[in-house]
């Protein structure tokens, strides 16, 4: 069988195992029927198959690396939130415009104003700015509804750009994300909206991949929490968290308890929570430009989680609020920068740790049998794609062996 794409002369990031990057220098890629076939060394590179490859590029040296992963976003939204942004600049806190009726339920106004066709209208150009950058996988939360036709409209967006882009989606139920203005002084009602009448409809109409929740003292209590990962593992979906951001409420080991894919933020983890994500398996996901835009001080734990080798994934958290973040590559920077990851734990969170943060086994390292999410950079060395604040470093993609 001939192989479908042939890239040669590589320098391959492939991720696997415990040498840096487990970087291949004078290598060779091939793929066929959307996954990777063979790679290894341009010496051991069978010719009769090289031979007969339909499509072959010569890399001259270039770096090679599994498609990028975007493993926490709130990509789909209506309108923005430019002004809250002035507002923080002059003076006011995060919980102080949440509590004034903006923040979170801003956006939820917007949200159930907007029809499908404008929500993916508005959300596409922002999942393309994403995949310019290199990333072949995105997650994608609801949360924006907070009632039912709303939700469904953002989940229903969400599988849309899979298919108009021709990448991955995955989607995470976060109905409790904030109370919606109608449930202000009903909180135990709303809970149990969520669990009973918003998640299982859209879970059996196939819309749920992931149930997600802000625990959190403006958000959720662990208690709240807990009815709906309940209620999610009920169906058979998997959980994780946006746990710890502003203060400590236990969520990561609640996250942990359950079985959880992630806990989320992590500034305020402390070393029990660590302890309990060990113990599961639960990654830890970092999100940089949150940190990044509110202008927080107080970094998440790296060396506590380093020593527990409780796996360290990154996303941008692109949202209207809070990290209106567009460039993954540039989350891996900031990682580098203000919470002092080396590259190579930046770029590992971006491919092989997002990966697992989303449950999903296939992607995210340059092996055989994986899928064939390739991206060939205007680079030479993996540190370069942390390195460089901005500008375009991508030069082909291939998605699942075709090209982007």
């Amino acid at each position: 069988m001939n192989w479908d794409l042939l890239l040669t002369n590589a320098s391959l990031a492939t991720f696997v195992g415990e040498a840096s990057h487990g970087l291949l220098t004078d290598a060779a890629i091939a793929c066929q029927d959307g996954r990777i076939v063979w790679l290894g060394a341009m010496r051991d590179l069978p010719s009769a198959s090289a031979a007969t490859a339909v499509e072959v590029h010569d890399l001259d040296g270039a770096l090679v690396t599994p498609g990028l992963i975007d493993c926490h976003t709130h990509l789909v939204f209506g309108g923005d939130r430019a002004q809250e942004f002035d507002l923080r600049l002059n003076g006011a806190s995060y919980e102080e415009i949440a509590r004034a009726g903006g923040g979170i339920v801003s956006t939820v106004r917007a949200t159930r104003h907007a029809s499908e066709d404008e929500l993916f209208a508005q959300s596409l150009p922002r999942a393309r700015s994403l995949l310019a950058d290199g990333v072949t996988t995105l997650e994608v939360k609801s949360g924006y509804g907070l009632e039912l036709e709303s939700e469904r409209r953002m989940l229903r967006v969400a599988r849309r750009l899979g298919e108009a882009l021709g990448i991955h989606v995955q989607t995470s139920f976060l109905g409790l994300h904030a109370i919606p203005p109608e449930y202000k002084d009903r909180r135990d009602d709303y809970v149990s909206l969520v669990c009973d009448e918003l998640l299982p409809p859209l879970a059996n109409e196939g819309l749920v991949d992931a149930v997600d929740a802000f625990c959190e003292g403006i958000g959720f209590t662990r208690a709240e929490t807990e009815r709906v990962f309940e209620h999610a593992r009920l169906l058979g979906l998997r959980v994780k968290l946006h746990a710890e951001q502003l203060s400590d409420l236990d969520g990561a080991a609640l996250v942990a308890e359950y079985g959880g894919l992630s806990a989320d933020h992590l500034e305020y983890l402390s070393d029990s929570g660590i302890q309990a994500m060990a113990r599961a398996g639960t990654v830890a996901v970092l999100l940089p430009g949150a940190f990044y835009a509110l202008r927080e001080t107080k970094l998440p734990p790296i060396d506590a989680l380093r020593s527990h080798g409780v796996p360290m994934a990154i996303a941008t958290d692109c949202n209207p609020g809070t990290s209106p973040l567009l460039s993954l590559r540039l989350a891996a920077n900031m990682a580098c920068t203000l919470f002092r990851l080396t590259p190579e734990e930046a770029l590992r969170g971006i491919t092989v740790n997002a990966a697992r943060a989303l449950g999903l086994s296939d992607r995210g390292t340059l092996a055989a049998g994986k899928r064939a999410d390739l991206v060939v950079w205007n680079a030479r060395q993996p540190a370069e794609l942390c390195y460089w604040i901005g500008g375009g470093l991508v030069r082909q993609v291939w998605i699942g062996g075709m090209p982007k």
